[in-house]
Formats: structure tokens, C-alpha cells, sequence
């Protein structure tokens, strides 16, 4: 006989619940007073079993229940208390292993979508080197069989490729579809009974769970024809040789409009072996459907890695000391050297010739080639010159503060009349006296521009300075921004970056193309359709909670963006409705989230 598999932990989860309210119900019926209480030992392992999940549940679309009120109903029926909540964890378990089937069924799908959308020879690459050595092999030697024999051997490679990834998307589009529909399906039952659920809980319950039920029985039909309607002609061994088939509520506690705690645990019980089985079901069909893993995709890349690491370790094998060479104790000295040399000439060197040349420009900032007691020296050298000049040409006395370019103009028309008969003027006149005077006043301009160029350098210093030091800064600025750009790698939608906006962005479009097809569906009377576009919406939706929530914490926008998401999600709100509130979150929120921006 063949050795039996170890149980699921699911299944020894609810095995171990199940005993436990047994044992309870059974201790209860001799001790009615003793154990009628939440403190039972019995009944912490239950409620430990059926709500441990909701302890551990991450952020997902919240269910169309008023909390508010349902935490205070609950406050006022303690009685009812366990059973109550774990009916809201069994339909918030629901809504999440649904959504999380519809996101990994999606990922994968988007995956063979792409590939879809490639041309023959990235398929037939696809079909080769991106499944792994197994198919490469296979593949390989299939291709030049088919060569050898009749010469098609490439129609054939595109065919079998087209084939392989258009089975896929037909599967997964068809588990998406069923998967959506039940999703809806079981959104809308709990948005239209969330109120009388809250208000009284014993007597909604039963309908509730009936519903559930009769929910989880439908999904059972269309998986089940659509099991039987690929089990033939499946390039996928196995794919298909489990069917669901899921538990059905008994018929005596269908017909009593109240229940009692014990039926209540026995359909909760039944109804999560019912979501055990379809996680178990779609992970499987899932698995089997899923695009390659990274390490499959790129394997090639991988073992060229894998060689080329082992051709290094055993040439660094060869030049170590075990082989008894001392090639690399050389080397890392040589390196060691050169770093060290490479960081005085180029580093420390230039940074330390920056803040000596900062620091001698503040010490030395009154120091220059020309300074102005040496140009008023000259100034008024050559204001005694021309007073003199003056006076013993004119004959007569000159104030001290006659003006220089008056007494100027004095010499030049006296050194005019010397230049009439310049013989006599160099032996006897002024010639050469006013030829002295007009060398001083050269003299002078000469100092007082070398003055002014001499405060626009050391105005300048500082600049230059700065200027020699732009390099380097300009250097360090880009390795900082590749340095933050490696860590942040917000590629994915919950980044901070550009490409993250975007996605967010995408992924809004996504919520409006959903819903425009939902509302189309409906007004066509395609309501199967319909019921899965809106499942869609709410795929999506879920996706665009869990994206935003930190960055809309962080910004404050967070409790408007989220009732404007469980708005979006109510069925009851109309489509033109839902499209102004996608419209709002486009533009309104900050550009942290989606990149919009306020209206003028």
C-alpha cells in the first residue's frame, strides 16, 4: 500500500477545531454553568484555530460593513460575541484568499500576455532558453530533427510556442473570470445584508451562511464544466485530474429560521473547508500555469555567471599560496600602493590645496600688488609738479587746491608752443620739464589702474576658489545620485519615485477601463460578465489600498483617499458616480501618490 501524505495545515487547523467545539458542547451539556463563558480552555483553541488569520491579516479592501456599528452591536449581544466574529473573520477570509488567488492569477497572466504580444522569434527564444536546460536540450534537439526531416522546423517551433502560452492565458483568463464573478458575487450578498448583519446578527446569519454557501456550490458548477471542457487536449500533465467538489450545508439546518451555536459552527467549519479546498484547487492550477521563475527565465545568464566564477577561483587558485605562488600577495600590495598613491594625488592632495587656497584668501585679503598710499604718494607728487610749472609759467600764485586738470591743461599748451622750435625748447625752455610732468601723469593712471585690478582680483579670489572645487562637488553630487537611485529601486508600485507614480497612475486607469466595461456588460444584460468586471474592480482596487496607504499616511490624505476606495468598491453607487470619484483621485491627491495636481 502506498504511504499516505501528512494532512494540510489548513485541514489540521480545522480538524483541531472541530474536536475542540465537539469536546466544548459535550462538557457543556454536564456542566451547563461551568463553561457557558469565553474563558474556557476548549473554547480559546477554537476561537485560537478560527482566528488566528485575522491576527495575522495584512491590509486589504475592507468589507461593505459599517465597523462602527458592528463593533457596538457586538457590545451589546456578549452572548453572541465568538460567533459573531468569527463569521466577520470567515467573510473577510473569504474576500482575502479570493483577492490573493485574482493577484497571483493576474501576475502570471500579465506575464504570458507579454509574450503573447513578442514576435515568433522571441517566442521561439522563449520556448528555448527561457524554460530551463531541461527544455533548452529538448528543444534544441527537437529543432534539428525537424530540420533534418521536411526542412519546417521553425513553423513548427512558432506554432508549439503560440500554443504553449495561448493555453496558458486561456486557462488562467477562464480562472480569473469564475474567480472574479465569486468575488462579486460574495461582496454584493454582504453589502446587501451588511446592515441587518450588524443590527441583529442571530437572524441574519442563517441566510447569510445559506447564501455563502450556495455561492461556493455555483463557483463549483462553472469550474466544474470548465474542468470538463479542457480535460481533453491539455499539453499540461495533471492539470485538470482534480475537480472541485465542495461541501454542501445540510438540508435540516436549511429549513429553521434561527440556528443554533452548534450549526452556526458547523456550516462556519464547513464553509471554510469549502475555501480551503478552492485555495488548495486554484495554487495547484496556478502552479502548474505559472510563468517560470527568475532563476528558470534567466539560467543562462546564470551558468555563464557560474562558469565564469569558477574559471576565476581556480586561476586565483593557481596564483595563491596554496599552489605555492605569491602572485596575489604581490598584486594586493601593488593595488594597495596605487589606491594609496591614487588618494594623495587626486583626493587629499587637491582637497587640501582647495582649503589652504580658502584660507589664505581670508588671511591675506588686505595684501596687494598695488596699494593706495603708494598711489596718493604719486598723486600728490604730481600735483606739487604742476603747481610749480604753473605758477612760473604764469606768473602768478596758485591756491593748493587748484584743480589738476586745470594746471594740465597749462603744461600741454606751454609743451605746444616748446614743440614750435624744439632745439631751443630742450636747451633753453620747458620741453623737457612738461615732458616730465606728462611721465608722471602716466606714472599715475598706470598705478590707478593696476589699483583697481588689483581689488578685482581679491574680490575674485574667493570665486576661483570655488570654481577649482566645482569639479569635484559635481562628481560627488552624481555618485550620490546613483548611490540613492541603486537603494531606492522603486520599481515596483509602493515605491516613491517616478516609475512608482506611474503605476499608481496605470493602476487607476485600470479601476476606470473596469468599471466603463462593468456598467457596459450591464446595460448589454451580459450580468455574468458584469459580475466579473466588477469583481476586476475590486481586484484592483485592493491593489491600489495596499499601494497607497503609507505614502497617503504620510501625507495625511489617507482617510479621504480610503473612503473614496471603499466608495468606488459599494455596488450600489452608480457608474457616473464612481468615474468622478476615479477622476478626483487622479488630479486631487498630492503628486507622492499619483502625480496629479489641484485644478486651476
Amino acid at each position: 500500500m502506498e504511504e499516505e501524505s501528512p494532512l494540510p495545515s489548513n485541514n489540521v487547523r480545522a480538524l483541531v477545531s472541530f474536536y475542540s467545539n465537539y469536546f466544548h458542547n459535550r462538557l457543556r451539556t454536564f456542566l451547563p454553568l461551568s463553561l457557558t463563558s469565553e474563558d474556557s480552555f476548549l473554547l480559546r483553541i477554537a476561537n485560537f484555530y478560527g482566528s488566528s488569520k485575522r491576527r495575522r491579516r495584512k491590509t486589504c479592501l475592507p468589507l461593505p460593513l459599517p465597523s462602527a456599528a458592528t463593533a457596538a452591536s457586538l457590545d451589546r449581544s456578549p452572548a453572541i460575541t465568538t460567533e459573531a466574529c468569527r463569521i466577520f473573520d470567515l467573510l473577510e477570509d473569504i474576500v482575502e484568499h479570493t483577492l490573493q488567488n485574482l493577484h497571483s492569477i493576474q501576475k502570471n497572466l500579465s506575464f504570458w500576455q507579454s509574450k503573447a504580444e513578442g514576435t515568433n522569434a522571441r517566442k521561439a527564444y522563449f520556448m528555448i532558453c527561457e524554460r530551463g536546460p531541461s527544455a533548452f536540450i529538448n528543444g534544441t534537439v527537437q529543432l534539428i530533427r525537424d530540420c533534418l526531416a521536411d526542412g519546417s522546423s521553425m513553423q513548427k517551433l512558432y506554432c508549439s510556442a503560440s500554443s504553449h502560452i495561448s493555453e496558458r492565458i486561456s486557462v488562467l483568463t477562464s480562472l480569473r473570470y469564475y474567480l472574479a464573478a465569486f468575488l462579486a458575487k460574495v461582496y454584493t450578498e454582504v453589502d446587501a445584508i451588511g446592515e441587518d448583519l450588524v443590527k441583529d446578527v442571530e437572524s441574519s446569519v442563517p441566510s447569510l451562511l445559506v447564501a455563502i454557501s450556495d455561492l461556493f456550490l455555483k463557483l463549483d458548477a462553472s469550474i466544474g464544466q470548465f474542468h470538463a471542457n479542457r480535460h481533453s487536449g491539455s499539453s499540461v500533465d495533471g492539470s485538470y485530474s482534480h475537480p472541485l467538489q465542495f461541501a454542501k450545508l445540510p438540508e435540516v439546518s436549511q429549513e429553521g429560521s434561527q440556528w443554533t451555536d452548534y450549526e452556526i459552527r458547523d456550516a462556519i467549519n464547513l464553509l471554510y473547508e469549502n475555501l480551503h479546498r478552492l485555495d488548495s484547487y486554484v495554487s495547484v492550477l496556478v502552479s502548474k500555469h505559472r510563468k517560470p521563475r527568475t532563476v528558470t527565465l534567466y539560467w543562462m545568464r546564470y551558468s555563464c555567471g557560474v562558469l565564469g566564477v569558477s574559471v576565476c577561483s581556480l586561476w586565483l587558485l593557481r596564483h595563491s599560496k596554496l599552489m605555492g605562488s605569491s602572485d596575489i600577495d604581490n598584486w594586493i600590495r601593488e593595488a594597495k600602493d596605487s589606491t594609496i598613491s591614487f588618494w594623495n594625488d587626486h583626493v587629499e592632495q587637491p582637497v587640501l590645496a582647495i582649503r589652504n587656497e580658502l584660507f589664505e584668501t581670508f588671511r591675506k585679503r588686505q595684501k596687494g600688488v598695488m596699494e593706495r598710499e603708494e598711489v596718493q604718494l604719486t598723486a600728490d607728487s604730481l600735483h606739487r609738479m604742476l603747481l610749480a610749472f604753473s605758477e612760473q609759467t604764469v606768473g602768478k600764485k596758485f591756491p593748493e587746491n587748484a584743480s589738476d586738470q586745470e594746471m594740465l591743461e597749462i603744461v600741454m599748451t606751454r609743451y605746444e608752443k616748446e614743440l614750435m622750435h624744439p632745439i631751443q625748447g630742450l636747451v633753453g625752455g620747458e620741453l623737457v620739464r612738461s615732458l616730465l610732468i606728462q611721465v608722471q601723469k602716466l606714472k599715475l593712471d598706470i598705478e590707478e589702474a593696476m589699483l583697481e585690478l588689483d581689488q578685482i582680483l581679491r574680490a575674485n579670489e574667493i570665486n576661483f576658489a570655488i570654481l577649482a572645487a566645482l569639479p569635484a562637488f559635481f562628481l560627488s553630487l552624481i555618485l550620490a545620485m546613483l548611490v540613492r537611485a541603486w537603494i531606492k529601486q522603486d520599481t515596483r508600485a509602493e515605491g516613491r519615485g517616478r516609475v512608482a507614480r506611474i503605476q499608481r497612475r496605470l493602476l487607476l486607469v485600470e479601476i476606470e477601463r473596469a468599471i466603463m466595461q462593468f456598467q457596459s456588460c450591464k446595460d448589454q444584460g451580459l450580468e455574468n460578465d458584469a459580475q466579473c468586471m466588477y469583481g476586476l474592480v475590486l481586484c484592483f482596487l485592493d491593489s491600489l489600498h495596499t499601494v497607497v496607504e503609507g505614502h497617503a499616511k504620510a501625507t495625511g490624505e489617507w482617510i479621504c483617499l480610503r473612503q473614496d476606495i471603499i466608495d468606488l468598491a459599494k455596488p450600489g453607487i452608480p457608474t457616473e458616480h464612481k468615474l468622478r470619484i476615479a477622476w478626483r483621485m487622479e488630479r486631487v491627491y498630492s503628486l507622492k501618490l499619483f502625480g496629479g495636481t489641484l485644478p486651476d
